[in-house]
């Protein structure tokens, strides 16, 4: 029989001893079968095998009293529990939270045990064909030059993949669960539901109004907030770099002052200044004689909606014009001056050379502040805390956007599967739109 199906089939039950008696590479073999004998410890120090086999008491077997880290946290992540109670009784989200790790470590280590057949499979290949053995010295130093960044970003993605992936996971797990005020965990278990929920949003009346309404509101204020601050951030920017202008430096130290204060407390001062009641700017008005009765600036559902935008362009523009600025110093200047000679107008300039390339070089944070403003909790959020109240919403005022309401659906109301569904939906439309300019967009193609 030859050496390559000799070695997968020993290292088929034991990994790395292919390696070991076939291939002789014994530090590889020890390393291999060192990974198999942690998860198998990790499977029987955490549960009752050994204890149920000794006492040969299988028939009184339960995953959820006796399984193993790997095996309860898959059968947890299947069932969610079978038996509710805070006491000794299953945490349907702990048992979630717990599968989800499981089975990204299964996966970790399934990629092991088949690098470890490859290899195996390889070695006595390698032998079969060339009589050659390579020491496991060799071996590494072979790997490590073909694959050092691989090498080099494991611990990288490992920590991505815990840090990161895993929350993510756990939030659209949860969208296809009944976690919510009605059924919170010890006490009662939560249930797998599939897109009971998705159908929830899409087909119950108050749901559905309450979506649709919020989703409007959201993609106008991202539009709006978006293309706002960054045309009044290129005129401040195009005014700046005309030549006619004086003591620059102290224009723009001025126009980014609104950027350098942190915007919560901009954001709360403005709170304040927009008071219906008691705000500076209504008492002003008032004793000037210019209003006869005080503005609803963040009550009146309208006047809160333009409230919002104008806050936003005041904290926006200067980033944009500080982006813009550099963009312009870069520009070449006898691109002008061949328009010029052509017989160009300032407007014409503008139009056919100043605003292409600057939609060029910019269009990717463009797109990057539209993400940003689809999901800018805090602008709505510290200024009107998404009110005025809507009675036909559903937990939602008129200035929520979708982060605000599902904020409010799940540390208010404690919906946590109808929060998730809206994060899921958020996701799609951020990442369609996303990928959607970038793709079409000259400077990402030339990249």
């Amino acid at each position: 029989m030859k050496k390559a199906p000799q070695s997968l089939l020993l290292s088929i039950f034991v990994w790395g001893s292919g390696q070991f008696f076939i291939g002789k590479q014994r530090i590889k073999g020890l390393l291999f079968f060192l990974m198999q004998a942690i998860v198998v410890g990790v499977e029987l120090s955490t549960g009752y095998w050994v204890e149920l086999i000794s006492a040969q008491q299988l028939s009184e077997f339960q995953m959820r009293l006796h399984g193993g880290f790997f095996t309860k946290g898959i059968w947890g992540l299947i069932t969610l529990g079978e038996v509710p109670g805070a006491k000794g009784g299953d945490h349907s989200m702990m048992l979630m939270i717990t599968g989800i790790i499981a089975a990204m470590l299964l996966i970790i280590i399934g990629l092991i045990y088949v690098w470890n057949l490859k290899d195996a499979y390889a070695t006595g290949k390698l032998i079969d064909e060339k009589q050659t053995y390579i020491s496991s010295k060799n071996y590494f130093k072979s790997l490590y030059e073909t694959k050092f960044e691989y090498i080099v970003l494991s611990p990288i993605v490992l920590a991505v993949l815990f840090i990161s992936i895993m929350p993510i996971l756990f939030s659209i797990l949860t969208a296809f669960t009944s976690y919510s005020a009605g059924n919170l965990p010890p006490a009662k278990l939560v249930d797998w539901v599939g897109f009971e929920n998705f159908f929830k949003l899409f087909t119950v009346p108050i749901w559905s109004s309450t979506f649709f309404g919020v989703l409007q509101w959201t993609l106008i204020w991202t539009v709006a907030a978006t293309l706002s601050t960054y045309f009044l951030g290129m005129v401040q920017a195009l005014i700046l770099n005309n030549q006619y202008v004086k003591c620059k430096s102290m224009f723009r130290t001025i126009l980014i002052l609104p950027w350098v204060v942190p915007s919560l407390i901009s954001l709360l001062v403005f709170r304040n200044v927009f008071n219906g009641q008691f705000g500076p700017l209504n008492q002003f008005l008032l004793e000037s004689g210019l209003i006869a009765s005080r503005i609803p600036f963040l009550t009146d559902p309208m006047m809160a909606k333009i409230t919002i935008l104008l806050v936003n362009l005041w904290l926006g523009f200067p980033s944009a014009m500080l982006m813009i600025s550099g963009v312009l110093s870069n520009m070449d200047p006898s691109m002008y001056e061949a328009a010029q000679l052509d017989g160009a107008t300032s407007a014409q300039e503008f139009r056919y050379i100043t605003l292409p390339l600057l939609l060029k070089v910019t269009m990717p944070l463009l797109v990057m502040s539209f993400a940003f403003n689809f999901n800018n909790f805090g602008a709505v959020f510290f200024l009107t805390e998404g009110g005025p109240a809507n009675p036909n919403y559903q937990f939602a005022g008129h200035t929520d956007i979708l982060i605000s309401w599902i904020y409010k659906l799940t540390m208010d109301n404690q919906m946590y599967n109808m929060a998730s569904v809206m994060s899921i939906l958020i996701f799609i439309v951020i990442g369609s739109v996303s990928y959607w300019n970038f793709k079409n967009t000259t400077s990402f193609k030339e990249v």
